[in-house]
Order: C-alpha cells, then structure tokens, then sequence
C-alpha cells in the first residue's frame, strides 16, 4: 500500500496528484485542476504548450518568451493573458522598468485536470504530514499535533468606535480547516474580540478580521510596521517602503510576538475589506508556497497579500504576496 501522506510532504511541493496503477504499483504526477472546464480548451494551442513548457522550468519575462519562440511579443501577451485569465499560470514577481511594471510569470504545473462530479471520496488518512517550513511557520500556534492557540474573531454584534458588525468572521472556517489537517483542538478555541484581551490573555492568538471589525487587531496595529491606516478611507501602509496599499482585497499575513507579552505570539490575517481578510487567509491555505517562500523564521514576519478573482466568478480564489 503506498502511503499517500508522504506524496504531501515538503519537498514535494504537491497539493493536488494523478495516481495511476502501474503493474503491481501506484504511480502518481502532480496536477492542477481547472475550475471551469472551457479553460481545457485553453491548452489546446500548441503555442500554449510551449509557453508553459518554459514557464515550468524556470519564471520569464513575456519578452523572454518571446526571444526563445522567436515570436512577436505582442502575440505572446496575448496568449498570457488568455493562460492568466484560465489560472493556468501565475505572476511571480513584478519589477518598475521606466515608469512601466514588467511582470515575470511562472506555469502552475504541466499537468491538468478538471472535474464534472464534485462527489470527493474521504481517504480517512488523518492528519497530513507537515513539512519543516511549514512546522516552523505554525510554532508555536500548533505543539505536538495539538492546537496551541485561541482563534479570535469580530463580534457579529455592532461594537467598537465603528459599531461594526463582523463580516470577515466566517473566514476562520476555511482557516481553521485547513490547520485541522495538521493537529486537533484539545479544549474549544474560539473567542470573540470583545471577549479577549492582549494584556491578560496567556494563550497564543490567531486574530482574523481587520482592525474595524477586530478589536484585538487594532489594539495592535500600532506596533506593525505595516498597518492599517484610516485617513478618511482605509489603507495599509509600510513606513519603511513609505507605500500605501488600498485595493478592497489587500490583506495582511504577519506572524508576531504579543507587544504586551513577548513570550506568547500572534498569527494575524486581516484585510481592509472583509475580501482583503479572505485574500490573506487564502494566502496561507491556498498559496502558502509562495508565501513561506518569504518566510525565514524571522522573529516578526509580515507580508501584503492581494487577492484576485482567477476563474471570473466574482469571488476571491487566489492571492498574490505584494
């Protein structure tokens, strides 16, 4: 029996795998899969194909493709935008060239799929292996399989100086899933912000919600050196880039020590909008690859995530770290 665990592990990179029986064993190869199925035909142009082909051996630059084609440049815009829009590949980085942003991309996998039946069978393997960097990122919110930290989210009742009422509570689901997968809740995690404060709480904290619907979060925004600012509209800003971000899906990942009690951490994921919450959630349950590529078990880490819309559905899939 192959023990499908270990196919997920951290040198493999994998989230999702084809397995096949071969003779006597199971083979398997890493896919993506495809949310909408007219995207298939997106990779029906040979021309397609060897893009991809390049951008899975290493990131380029559209004019590089275009060098290695031998290809008008313009042509292959074209075709990365028809892959970009299809989420079949990614932006990796962007760079200012001459008041102009270049942006290299990079192929999600060579190999594709997509499903007509959402009917997913449960293996029942338990909790799946965790790998070092990822180990390292949730210490020490999870210690020996088990979760060590308390979940907090904005009250659904209007409270605080806005009155706001919660939106971006619902969000800890998908996170608390996707943490599951590695550990189990010894005691019940759950506490709203008006239930919690920073000074007295002797458990580590996973905070989700902006600063106007999570107490908790604006009592800390201060001590981030990038933070939410309100000047009239809301923003995030870096002081030390002296930049300001204020799409509606911009978010914040950041891994802190608690200002009021350094020994005990905190994980935050908060937008300006309730969508910029779901983007930075997203960026660790979906996308985390890249985003503990980032991460070098700094004693504060953060990171400005943007969330896009890869399928055209209307709703936030993916996230992108700025």
């Amino acid at each position: 029996m192959v023990d499908l665990i270990n196919l997920f592990d951290g040198d493999s990179g994998i989230s999702e795998i084809l397995v096949k029986k071969e003779a006597d064993k199971l083979v398997y190869t890493p896919i993506a899969l495809l949310n909408n199925p007219s995207s298939a035909t997106i990779l029906s142009d040979p021309i397609r194909i060897e893009i991809l082909r390049l951008l899975s051996k290493s990131s380029m630059y559209p004019a590089e493709i275009a060098r290695h084609l031998g290809m008008h440049e313009q042509k292959v815009y074209y075709h990365i935008k028809q892959l970009m829009n299809s989420g079949i590949i990614s932006v990796t980085s962007r760079q200012e060239i001459r008041g102009t942003t270049a942006k290299k991309y990079s192929a999600k996998a060579l190999n594709y799929a997509f499903c007509l039946d959402n009917a997913w069978k449960d293996l029942n393997l338990g909790t799946m292996k965790i790998d070092k960097k990822m180990e390292s990122f949730l210490t020490p919110f999870i210690n020996n399989g088990v979760l060590d930290a308390d979940i907090v989210v904005g009250s659904p009742d209007p409270h605080g100086p806005f009155k706001a009422r919660a939106r971006d509570s619902h969000y800890a689901i998908n996170l608390a899933l996707f943490l599951g997968s590695f550990c189990k809740a010894s005691s019940f995690s759950v506490r709203l912000d008006v239930d919690t404060s920073l000074q007295t709480t002797t458990k580590n904290l996973i905070l989700v919600g902006g600063p106007v619907t999570n107490l908790v979060v604006s009592q800390i925004n201060d001590h981030l050196p990038i933070k939410f600012r309100n000047n009239g509209t809301w923003d995030i800003f870096d002081e030390v880039k002296n930049k300001s971000f204020s799409e509606d899906s911009s978010g914040i990942v950041a891994k802190i020590p608690n200002p009021y009690n350094p020994s005990l951490k905190i994980l935050l994921f908060a937008g300006i909008r309730f969508i910029g919450t779901k983007s930075a959630v997203i960026a660790l349950t979906n996308n985390n690859k890249e985003l503990l590529s980032r991460y070098n078990n700094q004693k504060e880490f953060i990171s400005v995530i943007q969330g896009f819309d890869m399928d055209g559905d209307g709703k936030i899939d993916s996230a992108e770290m700025l």
